[in-house]
């Protein structure tokens, strides 16, 4: 049976609740990811959304910070979570589908502004939780998975607008792209979205700082859909939905699909 898997970093689920009831009735997805949902599990808007049809949640959530949430169509179960770097914050979750198949939602630390964990504490955060998801899917080989999320790094040279101007800039760095790739390795991931769409610039964030974010276009891919070996060959139709970055107080962060036939 296929299923289509969107992840969206929302930037407060409350805020943004109207934008979430447009992209789940107008797009569709069986099951939605949310990132940085800012909101308490308890105080998650999730009336609007049951009356589309997502009847299913697992998150994990905390005040005003952070946050992830699974909406689903389809029937789940939680299936746990992870604090990785030992931050204490609401960053990752876990659901299991009724086919057996576990979805991971991730919202990896932006790290500051400046790369260097000397000088930046945060900086060094996200490189110890980079470290700490490599160790657990070491540890135990996920399998049958799909990994999503804002991961707050664009790997290749294509997922920025200018790649030597981004070298020093944190989200590109050659040091948070290694620790990605180490990730990925351990997992044995596949970029799903890279082979459905291998070629030509992609973004997924577009900052709020750029007047005409459209016509600058100065964006990133830091928003990621992986799947195990075992499964990656079913997906297909990926897709950025760019247009829902200009919607009305918008998220920074585009809407990411993917579709697998399971």
């Amino acid at each position: 049976m296929p299923f289509t898997v969107a992840t969206w970093n929302i930037n407060s689920v409350r805020l943004r609740e109207a934008l979430v009831l447009k992209l789940l009735a107008e797009e569709a997805p069986d099951v939605l990811c949310l990132q940085e949902c800012k909101s308490p599990v308890e105080k998650i808007p999730t009336a609007g959304f049951a009356e589309l049809g997502y009847t299913h949640m697992v998150a994990r959530g905390q005040k005003g910070y952070n946050g992830v949430a699974i909406l689903s169509k389809l029937p789940l179960t939680d299936a746990g979570d992870q604090d990785f770097a030992g931050l204490g914050h609401a960053r990752h979750v876990a659901a299991r589908l009724e086919n057996g198949v576990t979805i991971h939602n991730f919202y990896v630390p932006a790290g500051g502004d400046k790369p260097d964990r000397e000088v930046n504490e945060k900086f060094g955060q996200k490189l110890d939780y980079l470290t700490d998801m490599r160790d657990a899917f070491f540890a135990d080989q996920p399998e049958k998975s799909i990994l999503v999320g804002d991961l707050n790094i664009a790997p290749r040279e294509d997922d920025v607008w200018n790649h030597k101007s981004l070298l020093k800039i944190v989200s590109h760095t050659p040091i948070e792209v290694d620790h990605l790739g180490q990730v990925m390795d351990a997992g044995k991931w596949v970029d799903i979205t890279r082979q459905d769409i291998p070629e030509g610039l992609l973004y997924s964030w577009w900052s709020y700082r750029a007047k005409d974010w459209d016509a600058a276009d100065k964006g990133r891919r830091l928003d990621h859909v992986w799947a195990t070996p075992d499964i990656s060959n079913a997906a297909h139709g990926s897709r950025v939905l760019r247009d829902a970055r200009g919607w009305e107080q918008p998220s920074d962060h585009a809407p990411v699909f993917a579709t697998f036939d399971l």
